[in-house]
Parts: structure tokens; C-alpha cells; sequence
């Protein structure tokens, strides 16, 4: 089954059991709608999984681990080096993603899906689609049936969770290099100005940024990405992080499971995959929004108002870890308050 035959297959989620859902949280002995976009979360995984019945009982987080030619251009702090470093460093649990995940009792899956160099680890699938992509500066980042091929090793992997009983993805990324290549198709895909969508990454200097939106632009002067194409997109000026995330949104709609967009790299992910499939958009949940300077533009043009505001822009999946447990506290309320009709108390009416 090809790339499109599988997006034709994912169907929207089910409003009648969101309806349900509703009146469920209606029901219970509490002042209506007062937790907010936590209700509003559980009422859409409800119509993702097409029953009122809603727990998060076997979380994960899916890391897509790649390398990005543009590092050649100098926009980053560091060497491409690093990526393999932080990748091995997740089968050990040695990364910030990977503490946060221990707190909420959450595996991280770590995935080479492009990483520049072979890496030897347990726990670490392998499914490389190339030593890392080419510089974008100088032409495509990938072949368009590389971003497809690197889409649906998302799709597969995450089907593959789900059928293991995985109810919820957490999206994570790891690759030096990939502010920028998030940069470059928010710009395209947003129909906004390089520097408008363009920060400091891990830490760059003023200078530093200016670098890097000067290559930006010029990646996209030279592959003129087609912004109705969203592979096209992906293809010239992406990564095969972002395409593997891609395939994670695809294959959690599939699944009809929720996945959590993280930070600002995979909520362009999430982007793409809408842009692909809009149906998508429905298994979609925020997380945190990212102190990106695209990272609010970003979720706004999803239509998502995140769960959490704290400045973050770590990536690796922390912020989506670090709403589980929010999204956990409030199905224990959905599931455990007793209604008003078993307290006897006369039941809160909607104000008009």
C-alpha cells in the first residue's frame, strides 16, 4: 500500500462520541467546562477512539533521530556530531527528554532515521534513509520519494506501537540543524517572511541568527518549494526528522490514537501532515508552544491553543512529556468524580 492509498484511509474522528463525551463531563459535580482545554482534550480523544470511554494507560515518546546537510552552512553552535551523541544517548537515558519521561513513567523510542554515521545501541531502531540529508543551501534536501519513503517509516513504526497497545504518541526529535530546516518550511508553508519565523535554535548569537536566515532564504531562492506541495516543501528544504514526524501524525490517525505535538520542529511536522491529510488535524494535541518565534504561528494556524506556556524550546519531546500527566490528572476526574445525580445536587446549567 503506497503513501496515498494509506492517507486515504484515515478517517475523521467520530463527533458523536465526542458528543457523548461532553455530556459525560456535564454530568459531573463540579462547575461546568471549568478544566478548560484539558476537557476539551479528552472529549477529542473520545471521538479519535469512537467511545466516550477515554484513559492514557500506556503513553509513549516516538524520537525521530537525522542529520541536515545545511550544518555545512554554519548555522549551528555545534557539529553534526552531536546528533549521534544525543541519538545513543537516548537507548541510555541520558537526555533531558529521557529524565522527564523516567518522572512520568513514559519509554522514549528513538528512531535513526537519518542520522550521518551507524550507531550501535540497543533499544535504538534502525530505519536510516540516508547519512543525513544535503545541503539545502545548494540544492534539495532530499529526493521526493526520499521524504516519502522517510514518512512512511513514521507511519510503520507507529502502527507497529499501536499494535503493541500504545494508546498515545509523544512526538521528539533530535537533529543539529533542524531550527533550520523548521524555519525554512514554516516560512514557505506559512506564507511568512524568513525572519519572521526564524530564531536562535540552541543558542545562536545575533549575528549568528542573521547567518542563518541568510541561508534560509537563499535554500528557498534556489529550490523554489511549491508551498501547495507540502512534500515538495519537505522534500527541498526539510528533514528526515520532520518527514518521520510527519509519519508519526499519519500513523497515529490511522491507529485512531492521539499524538502530542511537541515543540516548534514537530508542530511544522504536524503542519505537513494536516497539509497532507487534513483529517489528520483531528488526532492532533498541543502540548506547550515553543519560545520559537514561529512556534505560536505555528499552532495558531492548527487551530491549537497549548496546554502549557513555559518558555521552552528543548525539543527531544519534553514538552509533550510534560503534559501527560495533565492529560492523565484530567481523565482521572473524567472517569472517577461522581456525577451530580449521585451527590444530589442539582445539576449546573449552561449560561446562555
Amino acid at each position: 500500500m503506497n503513501l496515498q492509498d494509506k492517507i486515504a484511509q484515515i478517517e475523521p474522528i467520530d463527533q458523536s462520541a465526542v458528543e457523548r463525551s461532553w455530556r459525560r463531563w456535564d454530568s459531573i459535580a463540579k462547575p461546568l467546562r471549568s478544566l478548560g482545554l484539558l476537557e476539551q482534550a479528552v472529549t477529542r480523544i473520545a471521538g479519535m477512539r469512537r467511545e466516550p470511554e477515554v484513559t492514557i494507560e500506556k503513553p509513549c515518546v516516538v524520537a525521530m533521530c537525522a542529520d541536515n546537510g545545511v550544518v555545512d552552512e554554519g548555522v549551528t553552535q555545534t557539529s553534526r556530531d552531536v546528533t549521534a551523541v544525543v541519538t545513543k544517548n537516548f537507548t541510555t537515558g541520558a537526555t533531558s527528554v529521557c529524565s522527564m519521561a523516567r518522572v512520568a513513567g513514559i519509554p522514549v523510542v528513538p528512531v535513526d532515521i537519518g542520522v550521518a554515521c551507524d550507531i550501535e545501541a540497543d533499544g535504538l531502531i534502525r530505519k536510516k534513509i540516508a547519512y543525513g540529508t544535503q545541503n539545502m543551501a545548494q540544492g534539495p534536501a532530499m529526493t521526493r520519494d526520499q521524504a516519502v519513503a522517510a514518512i512512511e517509516v513514521g507511519i510503520d513504526i507507529t502502527l507497529d506501537l499501536a499494535r503493541q497497545g500504545y494508546d498515545l504518541f509523544a512526538t521528539g526529535e533530535m537533529g543539529i540543524g533542524n531550527t533550520t530546516t523548521s524555519s525554512a518550511m514554516a516560512a514557505v508553508l506559512l506564507h511568512r517572511s524568513v525572519s519572521e519565523v526564524t530564531g536562535r535554535g540552541a543558542g545562536l548569537t545575533s549575528e549568528g541568527v542573521r547567518h542563518k536566515i541568510a541561508v534560509i532564504r537563499r535554500a528557498i531562492a534556489v529550490n523554489q518549494p511549491d508551498p501547495d506541495d507540502p512534500l515538495d516543501v519537505l522534500a527541498k528544504v526539510g528533514g528526515f526528522d520532520i518527514a518521520g514526524l510527519v509519519g508519526v501524525y499519519l500513523g497515529g490517525a490511522l491507529a485512531h490514537r492521539p499524538v502530542l505535538i511537541d515543540g516548534f520542529i514537530s508542530s511544522v511536522a504536524a503542519l505537513c501532515a494536516v497539509r497532507l491529510c487534513p483529517a489528520a488535524a483531528g488526532y492532533l494535541l498541543p502540548s506547550h508552544v515553543s519560545d520559537e518565534p514561529a512556534g505560536a504561528l505555528v499552532l495558531e494556524e492548527l487551530g491549537l491553543k497549548p496546554f502549557l506556556t513555559c518558555g521552552m524550546c528543548l525539543g527531544e519531546g519534553t514538552g509533550a512529556v510534560a503534559a501527560i500527566p495533565i492529560l492523565r490528572m484530567a481523565c482521572a476526574v473524567y472517569n472517577d468524580m461522581s456525577t451530580f445525580a449521585e451527590v444530589e445536587i442539582e445539576e449546573y446549567k449552561h449560561l446562555k
